[in-house]
């Protein structure tokens, strides 16, 4: 059963050694994220999970030691799901999504339950998540979930998807059922306009609802904004 769950965004920029010069404009970011995470650990979870948005080849489950890394933006920084001692030699390499939440655990030293990861095909419907969901919520008696992924990437002229119109309306009503656990909101986002509006946290935010159907949990806003054009939320739920 779903007892906790962190949302947060998965920009490399969250690392300040990817940021650099720019590392002070997503503090407060930083410093929600480690708030969220601090309610999964009050939660004392048998199992963590970070779920992250990817393509259909990076879909799939990660295990327990899984590596990955910020070389591919230019940092030399190496994370792992957990403690990195039970990574296998020559797994899969652990995607942007999944490499940001396990350098955000990194920051807490986490050091309660096993944790895996879990990429979610962005061109998941919205059943499919939530089925997908409702099995990782029976993976053990006590699961937690940190949930990763941007809003749209249109909020401006300089974002990455240039300006839509669309873009604040969708972020505004995918924060609001974020931050209070809306369930029925979650499952109503549109995955068609989400990835018009390159907002690849749809799928990976209906996967919690999936979760959450039984579990009666309450959420908490912490943060939004949307830095360089593009929606950031993050929300506790507990």
């Amino acid at each position: 059963m779903l007892v906790a769950a962190a949302v947060c965004p998965c920009p490399p920029l969250l690392v300040p050694e990817v940021a650099a010069g720019a590392a002070p404009e997503l503090d407060a970011a930083r410093d929600a994220c480690l708030d969220a995470l601090g309610v999964l650990a009050a939660a004392r979870p048998d199992l963590l999970v970070v779920v992250g948005p990817g393509d259909e080849g990076e879909a799939g489950f990660y295990p327990a030691g899984a590596r990955g890394s910020f070389r591919g933006v230019g940092v030399g920084l190496d994370v792992a799901l957990g403690d990195g001692r039970d990574g296998a030699p020559g797994g899969r390499p652990l995607p942007q999504s999944l490499a940001v939440g396990a350098w955000l655990l990194g920051r807490t030293r986490w050091t309660g339950a096993p944790v895996e990861g879990l990429v979610v095909d962005t061109r998941s419907g919205a059943r499919q998540c939530a089925a997908a969901g409702a099995d990782l919520a029976r993976r053990a008696e006590r699961v937690a979930l940190l949930v990763v992924g941007d809003g749209s990437a249109c909020r401006t002229l300089k974002a990455p998807g240039y300006l839509d119109e669309r873009a604040a309306a969708f972020d505004h009503g995918a924060t609001e059922a974020l931050g209070s656990a809306d369930l029925d909101a979650l499952a109503a986002l549109d995955p068609g306009l989400a990835r018009e509006l390159k907002a690849a946290g749809r799928a990976p935010w209906q996967l919690l609802g999936g979760a959450a159907r039984s579990a009666g949990l309450a959420g908490r806003l912490l943060y939004e904004d949307a830095p360089y054009g593009v929606g950031y939320t993050v929300a506790a739920w507990s």
